[in-house]
């Protein structure tokens, strides 16, 4: 099978085709650094990491652009309202948005560019888009002319002659159409500004990435994705100004994930109905955090649930488990069960079907725990090989899993890690002595607390329920 993404521009999957054979340039829209990251950010940030992970398994040489949003009028709002300036804020929260996508092991992107960085690219396409009558400029400000643009609505499927006004498109009596969008704004007194051929001032929102993403991938490039929310206007707006100013396709393939809601409404800032990925780390390992997210395909809504996490915590432990029991009874094997592996890619070429490919890992679970319960070793390096592959794959496996476990159970236990220690060296000291009695009766004290004692080759380990 071929890898088949659905595609936001033609409303169908399609057999996924590089331009260059080989080579993937991907770009995905990243977040407005003015506040910390919540979980409708990361179901997003979750989606493209699996797929670059999923092409990069496939063998493609990846690049992957994710942009910051660091000039906005939020960002400057929080800053007028804290006494500071602009920089201060943005790279706060790219500072913390860091820690929160190490914490959720996310890859690296090749490139991270931020928008203050790119003016100069930003104003070379606006005056592009000025020579072929496509931007108007008033007093500074610089607009595109939606109705210069017969394509426009061809992603989100919106017709200009059917659009008003909405709530995130600006409003300004200037303008010649009220669909007309930002592409430059001359800056207020205490605002940041660069110098431009229309004075000072600071690009508009959608033209960042449409300059950003061109820089680093050209265009066209194969693939742009972002939350469904982002399809009209903003990417929509980027199509408009970057194949305007080139006469070129911007991406061939768009993907867009599902919205997380929260009782039946879409998770945002602007609501006030979200979590940040922060405060649910407190409580939640990342890797239940990532299972959680892939147990629904990416492009359908989710609805978020602190059950549903804890069922998927308990799913996690699952996995971690068998991976450690594996572990501790054959060497891994350098090459994984191939029709095992063939399963796994047949799903995940269906535009990324992580549902199913929880399936086929959780199927390799329980048929590994049954060879090892009846202490059967052939064929058991291949699979638990291909076990590792496709967690990895899907990036659900996390060091120290355990460790975090404990550290978070410690945080509500009536019991201490020195007391736990102290029991389970009084229970070495009876075992040493022959004193089995003993010996159960500290391991039955301890499991009364929730702590499951293992005794190993390597010597005695706990855990916790």
């Amino acid at each position: 099978m071929a890898l088949r993404i659905f595609n936001t521009l033609s409303d169908e999957k399609e057999i996924f085709s590089p331009l260059t054979p080989g080579k993937v340039r991907m770009y995905v829209c990243g977040v407005t650094v003015y506040d910390s990251a919540h979980l409708g950010h990361c179901r997003f940030l979750l989606t493209f990491d699996v797929i670059f992970r999923y092409l990069k398994f496939c063998g493609y040489d990846v690049t992957y652009a994710r942009n910051f949003t660091d000039v906005d009028d939020k960002i400057i709002k929080r800053a007028t309202d804290e006494g500071v300036d602009c920089a201060a804020i943005s790279e706060r929260y790219i500072a913390e948005f860091n820690r929160d996508g190490a914490a959720l092991a996310l890859m690296a992107p090749s490139v991270e560019p931020r928008a203050t960085q790119h003016i100069a690219e930003i104003i070379a396409i606006i005056r592009q888009l000025e020579a072929k009558g496509l931007a108007y400029s008033i007093d500074g400000d610089v607009y595109y002319a939606v109705v210069g643009f017969a394509a426009y609505g061809k992603l989100s499927g919106k017709k200009i002659d059917e659009l008003e006004a909405g709530a995130r498109v600006e409003i300004d009596e200037r303008k010649r159409s009220p669909l007309d969008f930002a592409l430059w704004k001359s800056s207020k007194p205490g605002e940041p500004t660069w110098d431009s051929p229309w004075g000072p001032g600071r690009p508009g929102w959608h033209i960042e990435c449409s300059a950003m993403s061109t820089k680093y991938l050209g265009q066209p490039f194969d693939i742009h994705g972002g939350g469904r929310d982002l399809i009209f206007p903003h990417h929509e707006n980027e199509i408009a100004q970057s194949e305007g100013a080139t006469g070129q396709p911007l991406a061939r393939y768009w993907i867009h994930n599902g919205f997380l809601n929260i009782n039946q409404e879409k998770m945002s800032k602007s609501l006030g109905n979200f979590f940040t990925i922060r405060e649910i780390l407190e409580n939640f390992d990342a890797a239940a955090l990532r299972h959680y997210f892939l147990s629904s395909h990416y492009r359908s809504p989710m609805d978020f649930s602190k059950d549903g996490l804890e069922e998927a915590g308990k799913a996690i432990d699952r996995i971690y488990e068998t991976v450690d029991r594996v572990s501790r009874a054959i060497k891994p094997a350098a090459e994984a069960d191939g029709a095992l592996m063939e399963s796994f890619r047949q799903e995940m070429d269906d535009d990324f079907n992580t549902p199913r490919a929880l399936a086929l890992v959780f199927d390799e679970v329980r048929a590994l725990n049954r060879l090892l319960d009846d202490k059967q070793q052939k064929g058991l390096e291949l699979r638990a090989a291909a076990l590792r592959s496709m967690c990895d794959t899907l990036g659900l496996l996390h060091e120290g899993y355990f460790e975090r476990k404990k550290s978070r159970w410690l945080g509500r236990a009536a019991i201490s890690r020195d007391g736990i220690e102290n029991l389970i060296g009084e229970r070495e000291r009876a075992r040493l002595a022959k004193n089995w009695g003993e010996a159960d009766r500290i391991r039955n004290q301890l499991a009364t607390v929730g702590v499951i004692v293992e005794d190993t080759p390597e010597g005695t380990v706990w855990k916790v329920k």
